[in-house]
């Protein structure tokens, strides 16, 4: 099985483990308790919900296949049960797995059935998306991470993707209730919306500061200062600088939307400024933008999870 099969499975679970868990957290901490007993947004949020937790179960299989096959050296066709039950159960990547497994069952359980009760099914829902995205850290260079550090690393690779994924999340969530037919068909959506957006703003500065502090950390310990000039000059240090590159853009972005277009909209609810629609183009325009540049860093993730930090291009 190639590598790049691999990273394109890896960039498939990280997108959809996070949207899980992202667009689960929203509601608790977006919209009040009548909105999250309405039909508009939650029913948008629920469908989205069993649809990414059916793929993340296939996604996890496959990939967990796929890894199997690597290692055997041969085709998905010619997988041998024994040697891949063996890898589940005598490795910490298979109990990632059969935990990711576990929790994508919980959640996709309470996607279906226990959407009566809105505040209950997101926490859970929230809870095991964090769970799996918890496991990732196995097939990472967190993994390989020996003793105390490797368990501080862990910790800290989870936080991080964890934090990422309720700003991914609250992404999809506003690309959500900012859909055209969505605002027209709720009478209220404007008004949802802008609450929404400035309730955020607080959640969206934490997520960022624990992005930030744990990005160092996991930065010391996998390249380490006294090593940082040759992993720049190296795959992973390149992949790793667009990365951040991406990540600014990320926060430009928003920073537009908080700054900016959120009072426009709430001028505009109020009557001071004339054409929300408009002002609503525009913030589909920047979260559109701002996705896009959030799908490019869990690409570059999946991608340079896979290097070694300190071999140079060319280098073996």
């Amino acid at each position: 099985m190639g590598d790049a099969v691999l990273i394109g499975i890896r960039f498939a679970l990280y997108a959809d483990l996070m949207l899980i868990a992202g667009l689960a957290a929203f509601p608790l901490y977006a919209l009040n308790r009548s909105e999250r007993h309405s039909p508009q947004p939650m029913a948008a949020i629920w469908r989205t919900e069993r649809w990414l937790g059916v793929a993340g179960l296939l996604l996890s299989a496959f990939g967990m296949a796929a890894l199997a096959a690597s290692m055997q050296g041969v085709s998905l066709f010619s997988l041998e049960f024994q040697p891949f039950w063996d890898l589940v159960r005598e490795t910490d990547v298979g109990w990632g797995w059969m935990v990711r497994i576990g929790a994508l069952l919980v959640a996709l359980a309470a996607a279906l059935w226990m959407t009566r009760w809105p505040s209950a099914a997101a926490a859970t829902i929230a809870v095991s998306g964090s769970l799996a995205i918890a496991t990732l850290v196995w097939s990472g260079h967190a993994g390989a991470t020996e003793g105390a550090a490797g368990t501080v690393h862990r910790i800290s690779d989870s936080l991080h993707m964890i934090a990422a994924a309720v700003w991914i999340g609250a992404i999809g969530a506003f690309l959500l209730l900012i859909a055209p037919q969505r605002v027209r068909e709720s009478p209220d959506g404007l008004q949802t919306v802008a609450r929404s957006l400035d309730q955020f703003s607080v959640v969206g500065t934490i997520c960022v500061l624990i992005i930030a502090a744990t990005g160092l950390v996991n930065g010391q310990l996998i390249v380490g200062a006294a090593n940082l000039g040759q992993s720049l000059g190296s795959p992973y240090g390149q992949l790793l600088l667009a990365k951040l590159v991406l990540f600014g853009t990320m926060l430009a972005l928003a920073a537009v939307n908080r700054w900016r277009l959120t009072p426009a909209l709430s001028a505009a609810i109020a009557g001071s400024e004339p054409d929300p629609d408009q002002i609503l183009a525009a913030m589909r325009k920047s979260l559109a933008l701002e996705a896009t540049a959030a799908i490019l860093i869990l690409a570059l993730v999946a991608w340079f999870g896979t290097l070694d930090p300190l071999v140079p291009a060319g280098g073996t």
